[in-house]
């Protein structure tokens, strides 16, 4: 972690409090914030997993044209969290039980965003696991605790 920018360190885990806070709402809070902090806490979820998506397109984006070119599937990798965040928004427009299982998807899917980071190898900068793992256990387990507020 010494040679992270201290910037990135920073502000990536200050990017846990919003998570934290409707959790605790969800949780802690009176009845009244149980549903807000249920949906914001789902928002945000989808917002951070999309941005991991662009994250990766920008990583393939910028790597070098020659030697340490992005794997193909980056690409493909790079589009799907956005396509996820969207279908967990389709219970609640259809009608079907949400955001308990959505927040469930979510927070799996931002655990599990870590095996692409882990594949980046040669793209990505030195220091990149130690802020992407903790973030995304931290980011994960506590969207999916929200999901058993829910």
């Amino acid at each position: 972690m010494r040679t992270m920018p201290p910037a990135a360190r920073f502000l990536g885990f200050a990017g846990l409090l919003p998570q934290l806070a409707c959790l605790a709402a969800a949780w802690f809070g009176g009845p009244e914030w149980r549903w807000s902090a249920l949906a914001i806490g789902w928002g945000y979820a989808a917002l951070i997993l999309s941005f991991l998506g662009g994250l990766w397109w920008g990583l393939a984006a910028g790597s070098p044209d020659e030697g340490r070119r992005a794997p193909a599937w980056l690409w493909l990798a790079a589009v799907v969290p956005s396509l996820l965040a969207l279908a967990t928004y389709l219970p609640w427009v259809l009608g079907a039980r949400w955001p308990g299982p959505s927040l469930y998807v979510l927070g799996a899917a931002i655990i599990l965003s870590v095996l692409v980071d882990m594949r980046l190898v040669t793209i990505r900068p030195g220091w990149w696991l130690s802020l992407r793992v903790p973030l995304s256990l931290g980011l994960g387990v506590a969207t999916i605790l929200l999901g058993a507020a829910a």
